[in-house]
């Protein structure tokens, strides 16, 4: 049964093309789902609520890539390589937290994104539990995925984490509800070879999907290469993993056979253009992926070496380093860095039913405000781009996920956002001391 028509002067379902719906409406029933999107004139008569609500409604964007609890950690180790930026600074910190600490500052990450617009997000990280308290405390959708480490391996076996990681799936994994879980073995420099393709066996015996690092770093790959004898593509062939579904966090350093091996196992790739930047790992060659048949999706990686949970920073780099780096003004038109941050990011979490506005699709929906100043003049064929480099993040002004009203007016609605900020800086502090 319907239960709410939201009104508004364009819509953009993102549902397989990025044409705008003018005077459109989405409708949306008890459950949360979607169950009309189109003109208001030409959808059925309505007998439930309706919002006059104007501007422009999109879908949720999606964070294919993430460690949001590391917002405790925001900022730290600035300046420093990956390698050195990882074992110096956040590990050290992160092997000081507490359940507490990690739901604290996953609250405060998933406050910050829902008032971006980002409805779901994809984590690598630890004490689920924790994890997926806070995302429903805020109301947002959260993909768990917990990670697998090496000190996790006692004698350099996976198996009891790999327990732990099936216990997780089936307190916590609900394609009813807005939690989801799947299998995150941190790399293969991390990780042998062996300990990956165990953990991808277990994921595919529960049909969920694997979510790792790959080719990063330029020294991550020669190490690799060095140690092995292959890359780390070629390493995931051999050893069975790309039997399976993978997303791959960067792909900064593939080269042009691995990418033709990714794009043959339709593997997704998580780019992550603003956390690449700040490390100085390179500049990942996203139409290349793209043309092997690789979906290509958009994420933030970590707040702390970001340092920003804001999506739409990624969706606008994306764009401009592919043209950039290519002297070609014409590659990734907005709608396409939209796709990516919706539709591609949803298929590539393992949720075709968000990132897009379509019947049977969740109402993870978005209001931009088009009387911000980036919409000036606000010519109907020019709303995408303004939107992707001019609005961004600070036109949004109203959030619903599942079809509930997160953020009104700019405002979070389940929780307080002075006192997530209060919570943990005090405890991003003592980590630091």
């Amino acid at each position: 049964m319907t239960t709410r028509r939201l009104i508004a002067d364009f819509v953009l379902p993102m549902d397989g093309s990025a044409e705008l719906i003018a005077g459109g409406a989405v409708d949306i029933d008890r459950d949360g789902r979607i169950v009309a999107v189109g003109p208001e004139a030409e959808l059925a008569p309505f007998d439930g609520t309706t919002d006059r609500i104007g501007g422009l409604l999109m879908p949720g964007l999606v964070n294919a890539h993430a460690h949001t609890p590391m917002t405790l950690l925001r900022s730290a180790g600035d300046g420093l390589p990956l390698q050195a930026w990882l074992q110096d600074v956040a590990w050290p910190r992160e092997g000081r937290l507490t359940a507490e600490d990690v739901g604290a500052g996953m609250a405060l990450g998933s406050a910050e994104m829902l008032l971006a617009g980002v409805t779901t997000s994809c984590e690598m990280y630890f004490q689920d539990d924790a994890m997926v308290d806070a995302v429903r405390s805020t109301g947002g959708r959260l993909v768990m995925t917990p990670g697998v480490l090496s000190f996790m391996c006692p004698n350099g076996d996976p198996g009891p984490r790999i327990a732990e990681l099936t216990a997780v799936h089936a307190a916590h994994h609900d394609p009813a509800g807005r939690v989801t879980v799947g299998f995150a073995p941190h790399s293969i420099y991390d990780l042998t070879p062996q300990q990956v393709a165990a953990v991808a066996a277990q994921a595919r015996a529960l049909d969920t999907f694997v979510h790792m690092h790959l080719e990063e770093t330029e020294t991550e790959r020669r190490l690799i290469i060095e140690k092995n004898g292959a890359t780390a593509t070629q390493l995931l062939a051999d050893h069975g993993v790309l039997e399976g579904r993978l997303l791959a966090a960067h792909g900064v350093w593939l080269s042009d056979e691995d990418r033709s091996i990714l794009g043959a196992a339709d593997v997704a790739v998580a780019h992550c253009p603003a956390s690449n930047l700040k490390l100085g790992s390179g500049i990942a060659a996203v139409t290349a992926m793209q043309a092997e048949g690789i979906t290509v999706a958009l994420g933030t990686d970590g707040p702390a070496s970001n340092d920003s949970l804001n999506l739409w920073e990624a969706v606008k780099l994306a764009p401009l380093l592919a043209r950039g780096a290519n002297h070609d003004p014409s590659l990734i038109p907005a709608a396409s860095a939209l796709d990516m941050a919706t539709r591609r990011a949803g298929e590539a979490v393992g949720l075709g039913n968000v990132g897009r506005l379509a019947p049977g699709t969740w109402a993870d929906v978005v209001r931009i405000d088009l009387d911000h100043p980036g919409f000036v003049p606000g010519l109907e064929e020019d709303l995408l781009t303004n939107l992707v480099f001019a609005a961004g993040a600070s036109a949004v002004t109203d959030v619903w996920v599942a079809g509930e009203r997160v953020v009104t007016d700019r405002t979070l609605v389940r929780v307080d956002l002075d006192e997530l900020v209060a919570d943990a800086r005090a405890r991003g502090r003592r980590l630091a001391a």
